[in-house]
């Protein structure tokens, strides 16, 4: 029988999930701090979630019957979902894309906020995944790492673009080749999460910050410098910066982004290594610069003039959430209308103006504008097409590159 890799965490993952939970993405809270929730998004609890072995996958397209799809029949569908990942009315009683896309084609949303982090949501619906059955939810919305473990597993439906007309034509390009699942087979973004440079401009006497070898070499800035506690962000941002591309690295690559963030904590140029908790660090000029997550920079600039941002010339790294259909979802063809949905510009354009992320649909801005001419022009949640074209993704890894990575930057940033 097929199994799948044994996916034990070494000590230092384990420690990596922990400060995402603590400190990292994984401790954002939408709209107040803004979620993002990367490879380490857990709670103590959840770290068996990854750890079992020996667990055969599901069957893929041709290996065994098909999912049963009653969605002609039954006009429903379950879709978890982040918490404040939707939007909602003013007195905060109706989801009002929601409502309307029921309105419209008959199809009622059980809509849940049942996704905390990444791993403890994986170990709600690993054992019915496993064991071939219907985990009772038709869409879920997961990070790129584990959407490309769903669907290594053979655990995601492979999605009918039939049905998914608007998805196909609207998605901006910069998500459309990952590689944990080209051409978008199985899987389309939610939102898109960026890595970006901020800068405290009264700080830094007014000059401007955008480059990592800016943040790792100008003596002006020693000592006021802070990078992530996240690997993929800090070595992705790094690796860019020496013209190296993170979906396509190899050992020494890394080594060597490994080596150039080490000067910089050496020679004491790294103030240190942050979570979430840079915001207010960068707020009050302890941190003159920093490398952060997009949504952290939107919601300081509101009350803080002085937080700049900048996009590297050599490029940044962007991750997602996607949507999912699982293996043995009984409404299948529902949940594809429910995805096409909100690729259409008005409603992207609504959900968008309400969480603030990246918006992975081509061509809203003209709507968005009609909601809010300032988001409208920020290119930190519609990225222009010079900006999307320095986008990059962090490559799959193997769980023992995972490993192995995670090892050198934990005695890196001395976790």
């Amino acid at each position: 029988m097929e199994q799948y890799e044994p996916d034990s965490l070494s000590a230092a993952q384990e420690a990596a999930m922990r400060r995402s939970l603590t400190s990292g993405r994984g401790a954002l809270t939408r709209r107040s701090m803004l979620r993002a929730g990367g490879v380490g998004a857990l709670t103590l609890g959840g770290l068996a979630g990854l750890s079992a072995c020996g667990i055969p996958p599901a069957k893929r397209e041709g290996q065994g019957p098909a999912s049963i799809d009653v969605s002609a029949k039954e006009k429903t569908l379950s879709f978890s979902n982040w918490t404040e990942y939707m939007d909602v009315s003013e007195d905060e009683k109706s989801r009002p894309t929601l409502e309307a896309f029921t309105k419209r084609t008959g199809i009622k949303v059980k809509y849940t906020e049942d996704i905390n982090d990444n791993v403890e949501f994986f170990g709600k619906i690993k054992p019915q995944l496993a064991a071939g059955q219907d985990t009772g939810r038709d869409l879920i919305c997961v990070t790129d790492w584990l959407a490309a473990r769903i669907i290594r597993l053979g655990w995601a439906q492979k999605l009918d673009p039939a049905n998914l007309p608007n998805a196909y034509a609207n998605l901006s390009a910069q998500f459309r080749r990952p590689d944990w699942d080209p051409g978008r087979s199985y899987s389309y973004p939610w939102t898109g999460i960026s890595t970006v440079i901020a800068y405290n401009s009264k700080a830094t006497g007014g000059r401007k910050v955008d480059s990592v070898t800016q943040l790792l070499d100008d003596p002006a800035l020693k000592g006021r410098v802070g990078f992530l506690t996240e690997m993929r962000d800090s070595i992705g941002m790094t690796l860019i910066d020496m013209g190296k591309d993170p979906g396509s690295f190899t050992d020494a690559d890394f080594d060597a982004a490994l080596g150039r963030l080490q000067k910089g904590v050496d020679t004491k140029q790294i103030r240190r290594f942050t979570g979430n908790d840079y915001t207010s660090d960068l707020d009050k000029g302890d941190l003159a610069a920093c490398l952060a997550w997009a949504g952290d920079v939107i919601q300081l600039q509101a009350d803080n003039p002085d937080i700049k941002f900048a996009i590297p010339s050599a490029g940044y790294i962007t991750s997602s959430d996607n949507l999912l259909v699982p293996a043995q979802a009984r409404h299948k063809t529902n949940a594809e209308k429910l995805i096409d949905y909100y690729y259409e510009l008005p409603v992207a354009a609504q959900l968008a103006a309400y969480i603030n992320y990246v918006c992975p649909v081509d061509g809203v801005k003209d709507e968005l504008a009609k909601i809010d001419p300032e988001l409208a022009s920020n290119t930190l949640i519609l990225p222009d097409k010079a900006m999307a074209a320095k986008s990059r993704a962090f490559r799959s890894l193997s769980s023992k590159e995972e490993t192995a990575y995670e090892e050198k930057f934990a005695k890196l940033i001395g976790a």
